[in-house]
């Protein structure tokens, strides 16, 4: 009977990561489901953080446990020592929770990766050369260009002190308050 127990469990995983799939991707286009609120795929869930991430609750993680829990039991089940259920399921079960602890962990270090902000980024610009390419009126707005991590980005500038900068001057970021950057010519 346990055996027919652990070929449900596998079969069912298996079959709601395909019905997964097809629903989520063929049906649903892609990543067109978003969580309301943080901003996170209907996959992935959403913690606290109001970061996208992957919660050990996420349809990938439980069709994985399950799946895992079946494959291993089954597994279990045909050798002669574990073949008692009293064995065979708590081993499924610790295996299951290390393969499906596994994944979470990776899933969660793939979206640590992919989700970072470019805060920190925009931070390191301070002290940077920039090329004024729309001249900067006096006590008005201009335009920078900059090279930062081998990519050109263009911003808003005003002069330090008020000054007008001529297009083309090379100028250094001081400070950055929001999406403004505040250049002195160097």
């Amino acid at each position: 009977m346990d055996f027919v127990i652990y070929l449900i469990c596998l079969g069912v995983g298996f079959v709601f990561t395909l019905i997964s799939v097809f629903f989520g991707h063929v049906l649903g286009g892609g990543h067109e489901g978003h969580v309301a609120g943080s901003g996170g795929h209907a996959e992935a869930g959403a913690d606290g953080s109001d970061m996208p991430g992957v919660s050990a609750l996420s349809p990938t993680v439980i069709a994985c446990f399950l799946t895992s829990f079946g494959g291993i039991g089954i597994i279990f089940h045909e050798v002669p020592a574990t073949q008692s259920a009293w064995i065979s399921a708590p081993l499924a079960m610790l295996g299951a929770g290390l393969v499906s602890g596994s994944v979470l962990w990776m899933l969660r270090q793939l979206f640590k990766r992919t989700q970072s902000s470019s805060e920190s980024k925009v931070a390191n610009v301070v002290g940077t050369i920039a090329h004024v390419i729309s001249a900067i009126p006096e006590n008005g707005v201009g335009e920078i260009a900059y090279v930062t991590g081998g990519s050109r980005y263009t911003a808003p500038a005003r002069e330090e002190r008020g000054l007008a900068v001529a297009n083309g001057k090379a100028v250094k970021v001081i400070r950055i308050i929001g999406s403004q950057f505040y250049v002195a010519v160097v």
